[in-house]
């Protein structure tokens, strides 16, 4: 994979502190501000970046890039996403894929339509240990009821509460706790249930953005509640709760640590990690993609995407939320 990286924030620079652990991850660029530039020299120089640039277009007429990471903020991936697509490049884009299921189906097309790759970078769905947890889930009997909490108090809340809004609380910018941290646990859900029934969600809003909230999905067999909140705080864990035993996910679903299998027969704890960073998985998974041009495996991932935003959707539209 012979990168180009758009944007220069925190996941940026969480990002290039794993790339040493994949070599085959070639980072050819990395694009950002004018106002920015010193930052990405300094990321340059500490990752052996090739090339600075502070002009997409001049990014995407580089010929030796083959894939973009859109990892601007969230209402800037669409457009960032299709220009890269329109340029030949596949795509990795970071969660949330887009604002709403319009937008990820125009370039799920355009992907389509020039054989280039589209992957959505959510953690959890390529994590050994997830792929465990969906193995483990059938011993578990009938699964009655899932519960999810990742609750963080956020560090911008206060200021936000004092009146500046920053992105990660600006409803024109994609904010809010559903499509920040709640999006794990759809995730986390929609891998292993599918799509669900019906979606209802209950909004603490504040300034027209929810600031935390309780999503619940409804399933024929199985009832779930997935906690998001950045205004207050509490223990992170999931549990999986069946008729024969229960799984206890320690932690939030973006990292999935490790896991507790609880049955009659007591409790295990499993961990299989390959990593302890928490995206060397799936950028493994996606040089893997992108290196035999895995289309099939790509499309299915993009179903996936696709069906977590449609319960995004559904859950902004209940809680009356508009974003961009």
């Amino acid at each position: 994979m012979k990168l180009g990286i758009v944007g220069a924030g925190m996941i940026v620079k969480d990002f290039l502190t794993m790339t040493p652990l994949l070599p085959e991850i070639e980072l050819k660029a990395i694009t950002g501000t004018p106002h920015g530039i010193d930052n990405m020299e300094k990321l340059q120089m500490q990752y052996g970046i090739d090339r600075v640039y502070t002009d997409i277009d001049e990014c995407l007429a580089n010929e030796e890039i083959d894939t973009i990471y859109v990892a601007v903020p969230n209402h800037l991936h669409f457009a960032f996403a299709k220009k890269a697509l329109e340029a030949g490049k596949n795509v990795i884009c970071e969660k949330p894929f887009t604002l709403n299921l319009a937008e990820l189906k125009e370039l799920a097309e355009l992907a389509q339509t020039k054989q280039l790759i589209l992957l959505e970078a959510i953690t959890n769905q390529y994590m050994m240990n997830y792929q465990k947890i969906k193995e483990a889930v059938p011993t578990l009997g009938e699964i009655k009821v899932i519960e999810c909490n990742y609750s963080q108090y956020s560090s911008r809340y206060d200021a936000f509460k004092a009146g500046e809004v920053l992105p990660a609380f600006n409803p024109k910018f994609g904010g809010g706790a559903l499509m920040d941290i709640n999006i794990y646990n759809i995730h986390f859900v929609v891998g292993l249930l599918g799509a669900p029934s019906s979606v209802k969600y209950l909004a603490n809003i504040e300034k027209d953005i929810d600031t935390s909230g309780i999503l619940i999905l409804n399933y024929p067999d199985t009832k779930v509640v997935c906690i998001g909140a950045k205004d207050s705080t509490a223990t992170i864990r999931s549990t999986i709760q069946g008729t024969k035993g229960s799984v206890i996910v320690n932690g939030a679903t973006n990292v999935l640590d490790n896991f507790d299998i609880e049955s009659k027969a007591g409790i295990e704890n499993f961990d299989f990690k390959q990593n302890s960073h928490r995206m060397y998985e799936e950028f493994k998974a996606f040089q893997r993609i992108i290196a035999e041009k895995d289309l099939k495996e790509a499309a299915l991932r993009l179903q996936h995407s696709e069906e977590v935003l449609r319960v995004v959707e559904q859950a902004l539209a209940d809680a009356h939320i508009q974003l961009g």
